[in-house]
């Protein structure tokens, strides 16, 4: 095959499956071995269900707020409230993260039931047997006993009679972060035995907005076992999922934030993902029950995480607690034993120059480094194949019309000059699963969110503010979204054009004007991407550019 051929074929390949695994391809499917002791979908569990007819009443957040009793809720992260009715966590506000780059509204994340964006958790029990017993569900009015006002140094402890000898009580703890710790018990005081299931829901009503791209997961997530499985909310709407576990956890995730519930441990349960009248639900429940006899109690606990997901914490959270890949939560991808690591290093660059954006250009720098020798190799290959283009163009027009021939005269003049074709495009492809989890590091990490680097690139998780068509904001004119190019993409299609003369020219007029349009086609594609990964490209590309420059100045190549 012509070696000028193999090389485009790579590279389009190459371009064709980042493309689809980055906007079309669907997420990898969940495996079909499950662990031990497990079941899906098909399993009848022996608990009961605790799915509920609800009456849509919407109403604004604040009204919903004020329409009922709370306990208010405070650490260093968070602020918020608990609802008295259904004792449930419906108010969560994160301290330390604004809406917008430059308002001072803090991110509002839980909201309360029949509100705009509900978005709330519930725990309480389920009962077993023919006999019907009241239960506390989510509009139940609880009493706050003596404290109310939550913070890790004072749990609150809430309580509800049921007027039929049975006193239900939940006392939540927080700790400094994003857990809520709930044990939640039941004081029997009547003559009669009674069995309870214990359970935990997450509820939303609304998906996150904006643009869904398969790089980054949001929807349903839970460790079952070993098995991590993500669903998406389409997925679900259409069939939901249920498993059978003995471990793990389980949770909704946007790509910054988190809700999560985690069953006591030694308790096998069945989870549930559902989609039902417009509302999202997470939820499980214990599948042995607990009996309560006469005079006695029963109790329950439950983690539950309202999370800003930084890797810090969450991974703490993880070794602590002892939850089952907990760190999961944050959507390393297929290339985690890649990806996270290379977190970290930018996070200590970041915490040394105090600047995310030079944190950036540093690891980009490293990065080159590691793969100085395999782009030498590369280089120097193409180099001589570049050498060699005037005599394969004097081949191509003398055997144009026989393709055998023109094959062995290739392969003759490889041999003659030493040259292998592929070997430029090996050292490439080793190092793309590596560059591909940098990408995946700067879009998923909350690190990055807000961070400026320098002059009008104030927020690196977000696209370049820029267009070229309004000359970078020297007409006074706003562009529509779609002609939004800015400086930092163009400078990214002018180092790739500038990288691209360096290599051999494809003969074929046709491969010549596609690989001539592809800077122009890349800048395009790359204009509403968060100008941190433009920054990396480009910065990648300008190292990539001196190293071939000096490679192919001593191998006497012509560079421009």
């Amino acid at each position: 095959m012509d070696a000028k051929n193999v090389i485009l074929a790579i590279l389009l390949s190459t371009i064709v499956l980042v493309g689809w695994g980055t906007f079309f391809a669907p997420p990898p499917p969940t495996p079909i071995e499950v662990v031990e002791n497990e079941t899906k979908n098909s399993e009848v569990a022996s608990s009961p269900s605790i799915e509920s007819e609800e009456t849509k009443n919407e109403i604004t957040r604040k009204d919903a707020i004020n329409k009922t009793n709370r306990i208010k809720v405070e650490n260093e992260n968070i602020k918020g409230s608990i609802s008295l009715q259904g004792g449930i966590i419906d108010d969560i506000i994160f301290k330390n993260y604004n809406e917008t780059l430059n308002g001072e509204d803090k991110v509002v994340f839980l909201n309360p039931k029949n509100s705009s964006k509900e978005y709330f958790i519930e725990t309480g029990w389920a009962s077993g047997g023919n006999e019907k017993i009241n239960l506390p569900l989510v509009d139940t009015i609880w009493k706050a006993k003596g404290n109310s006002f939550l913070t890790p140094n004072n749990p609150v402890t809430l309580e509800w009679d049921n007027g039929e000898g049975l006193i239900f009580t939940k006392k939540i703890e927080l700790d400094e972060k994003f857990l809520f710790k709930i044990t939640q018990g039941i004081k029997n005081n009547s003559s009669k035995s009674f069995q309870f299931y214990p359970y935990a829901q997450i509820t939303r009503s609304d998906k996150p907005e904006g643009m869904q791209i398969y790089i980054l997961h949001e929807g349903f997530l839970g460790v079952f076992g070993e098995e991590l499985v993500e669903e998406d909310y389409d997925d679900i709407e259409k069939e939901k999922f249920t498993i059978t576990s003995s471990k793990g956890w389980l949770g909704i995730t946007d790509k910054y934030w988190l809700t999560a519930i985690v069953p006591e441990k030694g308790n096998e349960f069945k989870a549930e993902f559902i989609a039902k009248n417009e509302k999202y639900r997470a939820n499980y429940i214990i599948k042995d029950a607990k009996i309560l006899n006469p005079g006695n109690s029963i109790n329950n606990t439950i983690n539950t995480f309202v999370a800003a997901k930084e890797v810090a914490v969450i991974d703490s959270y993880a070794e602590k607690l002892g939850i089952e890949k907990f760190d999961l939560a944050i959507d390393w991808g297929w290339f985690y034993f890649f990806t996270k690591p290379l977190f970290f290093i930018i996070d200590y660059f970041f915490k040394l120059t105090g600047n995310f954006g030079w944190a950036i250009v540093i690891i980009t720098a490293l990065v080159r480094l590691i793969f100085f020798p395999l782009a030498n190799y590369s280089f120097k290959s193409m180099a001589k194949m570049k050498i060699l283009q005037p005599e394969m163009v004097r081949l191509k027009e003398l055997h144009k019309n026989d393709k055998v021939k023109l094959q062995q005269d290739m392969m003759a003049l490889y041999k003659r000059e030493k040259v292998n074709p592929i070997s430029g495009c090996l050292p490439v492809l080793i190092q793309i699963p590596f560059f591909f989890a940098i990408y995946k590091m700067l879009y998923v990490t909350l690190e990055m969110r807000h961070q400026p680097f320098f002059g009008w690139i104030k927020d690196l998780s977000e696209r370049d503010p820029t267009s070229i068509f309004n000359l970078f904001g020297l007409i006074p004119w706003d562009p529509p979204t779609f002609l939004m190019i800015g400086a930092w993409p163009i400078l990214m299609g002018i180092s790739m054009w500038i990288q691209q003369k360096l290599n051999p020219t494809p003969p074929d007029p046709i491969q010549a004007k596609i690989f001539m349009f592809f800077p122009i086609f890349l800048t395009i594609i790359l204009a509403p991407f968060p100008s941190g990964l433009v920054v990396y490209w480009t910065v990648n590309n300008i190292l990539t550019i001196a190293q071939q420059w000096v490679i192919m100045r001593g191998t006497k190549v012509k560079t421009v």
